[in-house]
C-alpha cells in the first residue's frame, strides 16, 4: 500500500447499461431513463453525470459502457459534452457492473498503464455537483496509494431500499477515508433505525475511484474466470462506426456480478470516502418524488396537471391533461400510449406489470410511441387497417437508409424544414407543404440537408406495416 506509481490520468467512466423498470411507463428497455430527463432540468440524467465533472482537474474525456441497443441514444445525447468526445463500449447482453469495470479498466490501460477509473452510474442525481468535484480530489489521491475506494452517502433517513457499508477507522491521519469493514444488505425499518442513529453506516452509492490495475489484479485474484472472459471480450473486439462492440461469444460467457460481490466485499483495499452531497439513484417514482420540488399539498405535479384537493401525489402529464380529485399518496405517470396509477406504497410492483407486458410480448414494454433511431425519430399517430400513419423527425445533416419495402407505399408531407429525396432514379428537394409518394418495392431514401430539423407526415399503406419490412441497401449507421 505505500508504494506511490507514476502519476496516471482519472478517467470518468459511465456506466450505461440499466433499463430502470421500476420507472415504467416512463423508463423502457429500449430508451431506459438515463436518457430522459427526469427531473426537468433541461439535460437527461447522463448529461448530467458527465456535467457535473466539468472542472475537475485531470480528467479525460469519458469512457461509456453501454447496451448496444443504446449505442445511438449515447452518442447523440453526448454529442457535446464538457470532457470532451465520450468514448464508447457496446455489451452485446447485460453482465452486471463488475465485467462493465473491466473492459473499462482493460480499455484504459491501453491508453496509459498507470489510468485511474472514477466509476459513475449514468443514472443517478446529485443536487450539490460541487461537493462530490471536491471529494473527488481525495478519492484520487487514495486511489493512487492502491486503495479502492467507495462513495458512502451519509444518510439522511432510515432507508430500507439501499445497501449500507459499515465504515471503519481513517487510513491515515486527514481521516476523509475510512476502511470498509463491511458491506450491509439492505436492511429492515429497524436496523435502518439502528444504522442511521449509531452513526458509522453509509448508504452504498455504487460510485467508485481507484487504479485500473488495481481493480484489475483484485478481479484476477478473486474472480479470474470473469477477468479472462473480459479480456477475450476487449481482444475480439470490432470497431462499428465510433464504437468499440466487444467480442459477444467472449463476453455472454463471462459470469455477470456486480463490483460489490465479486471485489469490493472480498478486498481487504476496500475504503469509503463520505459523502453528502444530495444524492439519489432515481430507483423508483417514490424517489422522485422525494427529491422533486413539492408544492404546498405535497404534490410533486410535472406536465398539465390539474390538482383538487389532492396531497402527497406525484404526477407526470406527458401528452395531455391530467385531473385529480380527492387523491391522496397515490403516483400517476401518464405517456402517450401508457398510463400508471398506484398508490405510493405499492407502486414497487410496477415491476410486475412489466413482466406481464414482457410475457405477452407487448410493445409497450420496450418502446415508446416515439422511437428514437441515430438519424432523429418516429411517432405513431394513427394505425389501421393496412394504413398507418408516422410523424417522422430527420436531424440536420443526417439521412435515413437506402431502402426499399416489400408489402408497403408511402406517401410523405413535409410540415417543417427541407428534405432531400432519392425515389428510383430521381433526386429532388421537397420544401414545406410539398409532398411526394414512394410506390411499393421502389428504392428510396429521405435526408435532411438543412440546419433545421426536417419534420414531415408519413401515411403507409399496405398489406403488412412491420418495422421488419425493410430492405436496407446502404446506411450510413452500419445497419446495411
Amino acid at each position: 500500500m505505500t508504494e506511490v506509481p507514476t502519476l496516471g490520468a482519472t478517467v470518468p467512466v459511465i456506466l450505461s447499461g440499466g433499463v430502470g423498470s421500476r420507472l415504467w411507463p416512463l423508463s423502457r428497455e429500449l430508451y431506459p431513463k438515463q436518457f430522459l430527463d427526469l427531473t426537468a432540468s433541461g439535460s437527461t440524467l447522463v448529461q448530467e453525470t458527465v456535467a457535473r465533472l466539468a472542472g475537475v482537474p485531470g480528467l479525460t474525456a469519458p469512457l461509456v459502457v453501454c447496451n448496444q441497443e443504446h449505442r445511438f441514444l449515447v452518442a447523440e445525447q453526448l454529442r457535446e459534452n464538457p470532457l470532451g468526445p465520450a468514448r464508447i463500449l457496446l455489451e452485446p447482453m447485460g453482465r452486471n457492473t463488475a465485467p462493465a469495470v473491466a473492459v473499462a479498466a482493460l480499455q484504459a490501460m491501453r491508453e496509459d498503464p498507470e489510468a485511474v477509473l472514477a466509476v459513475f452510474p449514468a443514472d443517478h442525481r446529485i443536487e450539490h455537483p460541487e461537493v462530490l468535484r471536491s471529494a473527488l480530489g481525495n478519492a484520487v489521491a487514495a486511489a493512487r496509494d492502491g486503495w479502492l475506494v467507495t462513495f458512502g452517502i451519509v444518510p439522511t433517513r432510515a432507508e430500507t431500499g439501499f445497501g449500507y457499508i459499515a465504515a471503519g477507522e481513517p487510513v491515515d491521519d486527514d481521516e476523509a477515508v475510512l476502511r470498509v469493514e463491511r458491506f450491509v444488505e439492505k436492511p429492515d425499518r429497524r436496523r435502518a433505525e439502528e444504522y442511521l442513529q449509531s452513526g458509522g453506516f453509509y448508504w452504498n452509492s455504487g460510485m467508485f475511484v481507484f487504479r485500473a490495475s488495481r481493480y484489475l489484479e483484485e478481479l484476477e485474484r478473486l474472480a479470474p474466470e470473469m477477468l479472462n472472459a473480459c479480456e477475450a471480450a476487449l481482444e475480439t473486439a470490432t470497431a462499428d462506426l465510433d464504437f468499440i462492440r466487444l467480442g459477444a461469444a467472449a463476453f455472454e460467457a463471462c459470469p455477470g456480478e456486480s463490483i460489490d460481490y465479486a471485489v469490493m466485499e472480498h478486498t481487504e483495499a476496500a475504503v469509503t470516502l463520505p459523502l453528502a452531497a444530495g444524492w439519489n439513484d432515481l430507483g423508483s417514482w417514490g424517489a422522485l418524488l422525494d427529491s422533486g420540488e413539492a408544492d404546498e399539498a405535497g404534490n410533486v405535479l410535472l406536465g398539465d396537471v390539474i390538482s383538487e384537493d389532492s396531497q402527497g401525489n406525484y404526477v407526470r402529464a406527458d401528452s395531455r391533461l391530467v385531473a385529480l380529485v380527492g387523491l391522496r399518496d397515490h403516483v400517476v405517470v401518464e405517456t402517450s400510449d401508457c398510463v400508471l396509477v398506484a398508490p405510493r406504497e405499492r407502486v414497487h410492483e410496477v415491476k410486475g406489470v412489466v413482466a406481464r407486458l414482457q410475457r405477452e410480448g407487448r410493445p409497450e414494454a420496450s418502446l415508446h410511441q416515439r422511437v428514437h433511431r441515430p438519424w432523429g425519430s418516429y411517432e405513431g399517430l394513427a394505425l389501421g387497417e393496412r394504413f398507418q400513419v408516422k410523424r417522422i423527425v430527420v436531424n440536420p445533416g443526417c439521412s435515413l437508409s437506402l431502402q426499399m419495402h416489400h408489402h408497403r407505399a408511402e406517401h410523405w408531407v413535409v410540415v417543417r424544414g427541407t428534405g432531400r429525396v432519392v425515389r428510383g432514379e430521381d433526386s429532388f428537394l421537397l420544401s414545406e407543404d410539398q409532398s411526394t409518394y414512394i410506390p411499393l418495392g421502389t428504392v428510396h431514401r429521405l435526408e435532411n440537408p438543412g440546419v433545421i430539423p426536417l419534420e414531415m407526415v408519413e401515411v403507409q399503406s399496405g398489406s403488412y406495416l412491420g418495422e421488419d419490412d425493410i430492405v436496407r441497401l446502404e446506411d450510413h449507421f452500419g445497419r446495411a
